[in-house]
């Protein structure tokens, strides 16, 4: 994979974005590399995702832009569905995703953000929906976005204007604002390895799938009478650490 780098230590999985002359831009490589890996991350329990350099993700890469303005508008429709479908394989990604941001995060940059289930952002962060500033629209990460900012997208889909990593944390577009970005994302991947494997991924489809009356209480007990959720109750019960520990 030329425009990413996988690292897997242990149970997590690194997924870098790794074109830092372009400030991680889109393009269609990248895209179609993102799609893959996070189509199949196996059996990790947390996958990174990253950007090398100075920043997260700039967007769209230019030149990615100049050849969609030739594309009819079928094409332009399969374009865009290229990058729904990367945002979605992040978004349903079966093991939580913590994104590590830094620098610049705009326009597509938000929105793999926004996709991401813990997102940790430097001081240094800067995000935006500027597409309005293109005569264009965030609406292929609106389904991603929406649901983390609410009501704050009035604002800033409408005006495209850029906003620091305090405004992100204001509207619920990351979760954390840090000095120190790598031992932030090592705290929070302690927090998910210290936690049932089985549990995470069902705590993150629950999320999803938000199920009601009688369903929640079938998942509750299939977990509680599984293996994973006997051993974590015997082993609090017993005063010692899990086995997955």
């Amino acid at each position: 994979m030329g425009a990413l780098r996988l690292e897997r230590d242990g149970q997590v999985l690194q997924v870098t974005l790794s074109r830092p002359g372009r400030r991680n831009a889109f393009d269609s490589a990248l895209i179609a590399e993102l799609t893959q890996a996070f189509a199949d991350v196996g059996d990790v329990r947390a996958v990174v995702l990253a950007g090398e350099g100075e920043s997260f993700c700039a967007g769209a890469d230019v030149e990615w832009q100049r050849a969609a303005i030739d594309l009819s508008f079928d094409e332009n429709v399969e374009d865009a569905m290229r990058l729904y479908r990367m945002c979605d394989a992040i978004d349903r990604c079966p093991a939580p995703v913590v994104a590590r941001v830094q620098g610049y995060a705009l326009g597509g940059g938000s929105g793999l953000t926004a996709c991401a289930d813990v997102a940790i952002a430097a001081r240094d962060a800067v995000f935006g929906f500027s597409e309005v500033k293109l005569g264009i629209v965030p609406a292929v990460i609106s389904p991603f976005v929406l649901p983390k900012i609410g009501a704050h997208a009035r604002r800033y889909f409408l005006t495209g204007e850029r906003f620091d990593a305090d405004t992100a944390l204001r509207i619920g577009l990351v979760h954390e604002v840090v000095d120190e970005l790598d031992a932030a994302v090592k705290r929070v991947l302690a927090e998910l390895l210290a936690s049932g494997p089985q549990a995470v991924r069902e705590a993150k489809s629950l999320i999803r799938e938000r199920p009601a009356g009688e369903e929640t209480a079938r998942i509750a007990a299939g977990l509680r009478t599984g293996e994973e959720g006997q051993e974590g109750l015997r082993a609090f019960l017993e005063r010692r650490e899990p086995g997955w520990r």
